[in-house]
Formats: structure tokens, sequence, C-alpha cells
């Protein structure tokens, strides 16, 4: 599947304005803008296995595609919702359990590399990763 394999963050657009809109305070804004994100994407049909390493946590997230289920982003933030397939494109549409505002994330492959977008209270963001 397009998605499989292990990825590394490699650099990052509008992240650091993003996660201010989203409320996450400067020092730990600092912090997530250096936090050598890994992910692991394994993909068998409608199911994902996802691992995500960094320098704050470790976390394995199992999904299928079109069902709701929890999440918690690693400043503590909870989300609910899923993931769904739009073409080749993979989109995740979550909502905050503290507020109920939307986040919208979508993961794609373009140029051999995997770029990840977020948009929150119009604000976008991308986080671009190369294999390995």
């Amino acid at each position: 599947m397009t998605f499989n394999g292990s990825w590394k963050v490699d650099r990052n657009d509008n992240y650091e304005k993003f996660m201010e809109q989203m409320g996450i305070n400067m020092v730990k804004r600092k912090l997530a803008a250096h936090d050598n994100l890994k992910i692991t994407l394994e993909q068998t049909g409608d199911k994902f296995i996802v691992k995500e390493v960094s320098a704050f946590r470790t976390l394995d997230i199992t999904f299928t595609l079109g069902v709701n289920f929890e999440y918690s982003l690693a400043d503590g933030t909870e989300l609910s919702g899923s993931w769904v397939m739009e073409g080749d494109m993979l989109k995740g549409t979550f909502t905050r359990k503290d507020n109920g505002k939307a986040l919208i994330t979508t993961r794609k492959i373009v140029d051999g590399e995997l770029v990840q977008t977020y948009n929150y209270e119009g604000v976008d963001a991308k986080r671009i990763f190369k294999r390995g």
C-alpha cells in the first residue's frame, strides 16, 4: 500500500502558527517544532496501524477507515473522529472534546514524500516526511 513504511519528519510549514491557533503554549510549540517525529504506517485493506515515535512519546494507533476512534495529541488535547480515503489521500476529520471545534488533517504521498496537512480554525500547516 502507498503509505506503508517508516517516515521521518523533514520540515514544517506554518506549523508553529497552527499550534498557536490550537492553544498550545509557546514552550510546547518550540519543543514540538523539533520533536523528530517518526511515523510508521501499515495498511491492510481498510485497517491502519500507526506508530508515532517522537522526543515526547511513543504511541500505537489502530484504526479502520470510516470508523470513529479516540485520539490524544502530544499536548493532551483529546479528539474524536475518523479517517477516510479520498482518491489517493487519507483525510481525517476530528472534533476536539474540550471545545467541539473541528481539526482536519490529510496525508498524501507527493514526489515520494509524505505530506501531512492540518487545518484548524482557518490556519493551515504542513509537515513533510521523508522515508526512513
